[in-house]
């Protein structure tokens, strides 16, 4: 089958495509709640797995024993993810219908790879969180639920899962859901909704459950062709951080100077008083550049080129905001972070700052607490924060940098805190107060330096 040419050269399958919104989402669950399992229906019950990978696994199948093909093979790529028949790794998938495209992020349901959950849903408009309609909320379930809320994920989707060895009881699901929504409308999730499902006989996944006629909710691939998608960064802080400086210096520009980036959020119009940091020098935006174009007005997340009517000093790692919306620089922080290297964090430890595409020099100062996400506990002092410890810490750097809450920004909100010496990430933070509201200790003096601290002179 051919595809009709429109008017501008392009065919109608990629006009439809581009017209088409994207959705970015994550399913988490505990280990044997059926994440591959759903992920596998969805993909092949909505068309978007291809006849040679099909056959892959229906052949992988066939040498393990099954009836049928097991469609948990289509995501658990890693060979030890199918000897085990778990996943290890964050799976991610891209498919798209007539509705929507979609990039997914099938999360490992290990504690120990609570870590993984935290990348794959950092990025997430949406969590799907599963759970074994026989086992109810677990320790995990919570666990999941509150890391979709410490990274602020929008939306967060229930599935109840193996409705079929439960008799497809509607009270079963009934109290799951009342369960797990007090639970996560606590910790300020803002949307939850809760769908029971078969991953392994299809039921509700892409098609309506004809053994469920109590449930008259969307099936799990109608709702998430219909979940608005959060366009809350157009109107959010204008932040530009600069990638690159384009002099070209030609014959046919002989004196152009822009400043390259994505914009991380907000909108940037021409006329616009800007600042930029953290030298805190002002400025007019001049002229939008934009796919070799002028525009008045650019929004998140295009690719743009500002010009500025002053020639001022710029360079990568910069940050250009609106005058009347810039945030104060600053060299102390305390965030909350998600510990995702082997080696542990400590206090003392010297580190890279990376925020957005600023990299610098910084300190841990304090650890005031771990987070204990099946209770929200905090305990005080920890001392070291290891492999998916999620925690407190009070930071150093040793120069400014302008970092929003992540409460009102998850793209200028958050760093990476990384290890100087060989380059490995450390830990993921988002700035500003987490969710918990257990006391935290009392804070350092700010005058006292260790001797470790004091080889550095900020």
């Amino acid at each position: 089958m051919t595809s009709t040419p429109t008017t501008d050269g392009t065919s109608a399958a990629d006009a439809l495509l581009s017209a088409t919104t994207l959705l970015r989402f994550a399913t988490a669950g505990s280990v044997d709640d059926g994440k591959s399992t759903l992920v596998g229906r969805l993909l092949h019950d909505s068309k978007s797995v291809l006849t040679d990978q099909l056959e892959a696994v229906e052949h992988a199948s066939r040498s393990r024993g099954a009836e049928g093909p097991d469609l948990a093979l289509l995501t658990d790529g890693l060979r030890a993810e199918r000897e085990q028949g778990i996943t290890i790794d964050v799976a991610y998938r891209y498919f798209a219908t007539p509705r929507r495209r979609f990039i997914l992020a099938d999360t490992p349901g290990h504690v120990q790879y609570t870590r993984n959950m935290v990348t794959g849903a950092s990025t997430a408009d949406l969590a799907v969180v599963l759970v074994d309609a026989r086992n109810g909320v677990v320790e995990q379930t919570r666990r999941h639920a509150a890391v979709a809320a410490l990274l602020r994920v929008p939306h967060v989707v229930l599935a109840v899962n193996k409705m079929d060895l439960v008799d497809y009881a509607e009270e079963v699901f009934a109290s799951i859901a009342e369960e797990f929504t007090a639970y996560a409308t606590a910790l300020g999730v803002p949307e939850i909704t809760a769908i029971p499902i078969s991953a392994l006989a299809g039921d509700n996944v892409v098609e309506p459950s004809a053994t469920m006629d109590w449930y008259g909710g969307p099936t799990v691939l109608e709702h998430l062709e219909t979940v608005p998608v959060s366009h809350d960064l157009a109107s959010c802080h204008a932040r530009l951080p600069v990638q690159y400086v384009i002099r070209p210096q030609s014959a046919e520009h002989p004196d152009y100077r822009g400043y390259a980036g994505q914009i991380a959020a907000g909108t940037f119009r021409t006329g616009e008083s800007v600042t930029v940091l953290p030298g805190g020098r002002t400025s007019t935006v001049k002229a939008i550049d934009l796919l070799g174009e002028r525009v008045d007005v650019a929004w998140t997340p295009q690719s743009v080129t500002l010009l500025l009517e002053d020639d001022i000093d710029i360079s990568r790692g910069d940050l250009i905001v609106p005058t009347a919306d810039a945030p104060e620089p600053g060299q102390d922080l305390e965030a909350t972070v998600c510990h995702v290297a082997d080696q542990p964090l400590t206090v003392g430890h010297r580190v890279l700052l990376k925020h957005t595409t600023r990299t610098v020099k910084a300190i841990v100062k304090e650890i005031p607490a771990r987070v204990t996400l099946d209770d929200l506990s905090h305990h005080p002092e920890p001392g070291k924060l290891v492999a998916n410890d999620i925690g407190l810490v009070k930071v150093r750097t040793a120069e400014p940098i302008a970092l929003d809450s992540y409460a009102e920004s998850r793209r200028t909100g958050s760093f990476l805190l990384i290890d100087p010496a060989d380059g490995t990430t450390l830990a993921a933070g988002m700035a500003g107060d987490s969710f918990a509201t257990a006391d935290r200790a009392a804070p350092a003096d700010p005058n006292t330096t260790t001797g470790q601290d004091a080889e550095w002179d900020f």
